[in-house]
């Protein structure tokens, strides 16, 4: 039988990360790109460029950001 005291420090003891990222828009605009691609394969090949010009930024900016953040908290 496990009694309080052993169940609360083993809570304790899980990892926790120093510090989340903070949310950002990219995920939105890297799901937009992608509704783009698939409709552009569809309609027409000019969609398909737009979208995968927003996924290729989407991506550069959502990873610069991130390093960026990394650096800040350093």
């Amino acid at each position: 039988m496990i009694n309080p005291v052993d169940k609360q420090e083993e809570q304790e003891n899980f990892a926790k990360p120093q510090k989340l990222p903070e949310p950002t828009y990219w995920p939105f605009f890297l799901a937009l790109g992608l509704i783009f691609l698939m409709w552009g394969i569809v309609t027409s090949w000019l969609i398909s460029l737009a979208g995968f010009v927003l996924i290729v930024y989407t991506l550069l900016k959502w990873i610069n950001t991130l390093r960026n953040e990394g650096r800040e908290r350093n």
